[in-house]
């Protein structure tokens, strides 16, 4: 039977220890039932410990990815993560422009490893703003990322919501602030859309296995997108899918391990 929907375009980095990047958003993607397909701006040297080097994908070649797929595959969803330069950010915008259109966009705004290694170069957060937040589905920055992107300090409830306009005033239709960073156990993330504001509420996991997090859930959620569920909807299954991969992440390498991508407590069906 042919799948008419679930098509996911990733346009972001490869992380050559496969817990983040284009190999956890290929993984979630698959193992939610879509179908990834991916247009890599830039090669990692990575491993738990840590990023060792980064090699930005020369800009035509990055547009050209996503020009053949677009044009034989199409896609359902697009889902973009590490974009490195200001040049790679302009160039995406415009291939999406002349490709993808009308396809719905989820946007991690990638900034820093796990480890704390920058991913995106410091003249490029203007472009990431300008180009690419307007033009968004949805947003997922974390507590962190939303603080480069409004000039805010975010570290308690009270900060993230009063953090919500500025995110909101970026341009996107809806917001995905995460509150991963919050102190305490208590956890919030909180969805912001046009219609109002949802509020998904854990508690936290004391574990160093959470390498990937942010690229698994916004693929996640892309896939749910793709396969047209509501936006709540999509979220709602991402952060628990996601959550069980760290609850069984394997337990690899020496710094911060990857997740369980291929449990299957969570149905792919929407």
């Amino acid at each position: 039977m042919t799948q008419t929907r679930g098509r996911v375009l990733i346009i972001a980095g490869s992380d050559s220890g496969g817990g983040a990047g284009i190999q956890a958003d290929i993984k979630a993607v698959t193992c939610l039932g879509g179908f990834a397909m991916t247009a890599i701006t830039a090669l990692t040297a990575q491993n738990t410990q840590g990023v060792f080097g980064i090699h930005a994908v020369p800009e035509e070649f990055v547009r050209e990815q996503i020009r053949v797929v677009m044009q034989d595959l199409g896609a359902d969803c697009l889902k973009i993560g590490m974009l490195a330069t200001a040049g790679i950010i302009r160039c995406v915008r415009q291939a999406i422009d002349d490709f993808a259109p009308t396809v719905p966009l989820v946007l991690d705004p990638v900034m820093v490893a796990k480890g704390g290694h920058p991913l995106l170069e410091p003249d490029a957060v203007d472009a990431l703003k300008a180009c690419l937040a307007p033009r968004a589905t949805v947003i997922t920055p974390n507590l962190p990322e939303a603080g480069v992107l409004t000039g805010l300090t975010l570290s308690t409830e009270p900060d993230m919501r009063a953090a919500v306009a500025p995110l909101r005033a970026l341009g996107a239709q809806a917001v995905l602030l995460k509150g991963g960073h919050l102190d305490g156990e208590a956890l919030l993330d909180l969805l912001v859309e046009p219609s109002g504001q949802t509020e998904y509420r854990d508690s936290r996991l004391h574990t160093a296995h959470t390498h990937g997090t942010g690229c698994t859930l916004a693929s996640a959620i892309a896939a749910g997108v793709a396969q047209g569920l509501p936006l709540e909807r999509a979220v709602a299954r991402a952060r628990a899918y996601v959550r069980v991969a760290i609850e069984t992440a394997p337990g690899l390498g020496t710094g911060h391990g990857p997740l369980n991508h291929a449990h299957t407590v969570v149905a792919p069906a929407g």
